[in-house]
């Protein structure tokens, strides 16, 4: 399964805010055997937000695209994901009657616009904050507050899955330059794929649909790699 990762925010472009539910989000789909293709950041922009989710829709199995729900003036996400498909926001009677009997909001307190989500679209209700999030085909969108986001992804996860990833770390004190010679051989010796990336020392990491190639070989690596200890 192959999925797209789509983070909607001004104050991320900006660098005001970090982009943890990115790295989030692509840990917890890999855990679940998918494989993220893509992850894009785009500006609070209506037209920007249905153009990216109308290409990544037509390119992989499914699109996550989080940030910039609720009724504001800036939250142009729902806008945007009903424009990719040609349909357009209504208010959700579900919404408002599970936030009337879940959250504790009178129907008559609640914003406007905070109950709209694209016409059929299926609602996922948020359990830990206001803001509804929707599927509307392939495309999840979930809020972009990180607490709020993760617990509506654990309500949706199932619904991700693919072959699981093994993955062995091998450390080595050489310089990545040095090491092309062993990545080489490495691949040609197991059917494993392998990625290094340089710090203090060099981190390779190995990985592999086959817990037993992962681990051999990983061994094999340690065995031909200076300083190579965790």
């Amino acid at each position: 399964m192959d999925v797209a990762v789509v983070t909607v925010g001004d104050e991320l472009l900006s660098g005001e805010t970090e982009n943890t539910n990115a790295t989030w989000l692509c840990r917890r789909l890999t855990e679940r055997g998918t494989r993220v293709r893509r992850v894009m950041t785009v500006p609070d922009d209506e037209a920007d937000i249905a153009r990216v989710v109308n290409e990544f829709h037509a390119e992989y199995d499914a699109t996550i695209v989080t940030g910039g729900l609720g009724p504001t003036h800036d939250d142009r996400t729902m806008a945007g994901v009903a424009a990719a498909f040609g349909r357009d926001l209504e208010h959700s009677q579900d919404v408002e009657d599970w936030l009337v009997e879940h959250g504790g909001y009178a129907a008559g307190d609640l914003a406007a616009g905070t109950t709209a989500v694209p016409v059929d679209a299926r609602v996922l209700h948020n359990v830990e904050g206001v803001a509804p999030g929707a599927v509307v085909e392939s495309t999840y969108v979930l809020p972009g507050v990180p607490g709020e986001m993760k617990a509506m992804f654990e309500l949706v996860a199932e619904e991700f899955e693919g072959e699981q990833t093994h993955v062995e770390t091998v450390f080595a004190a050489e310089p990545e330059s040095a090491l092309v010679d062993r990545f080489e051989r490495v691949q040609a010796e197991f059917d494993v794929t392998v990625g290094s990336y340089p710090g203090d020392g060099v981190r390779i990491r190995v990985s592999a649909t086959d817990a037993d190639e992962v681990a051999a070989a990983a061994a094999w690596l340690r065995e031909r790699v200076d300083g190579g200890e965790e």
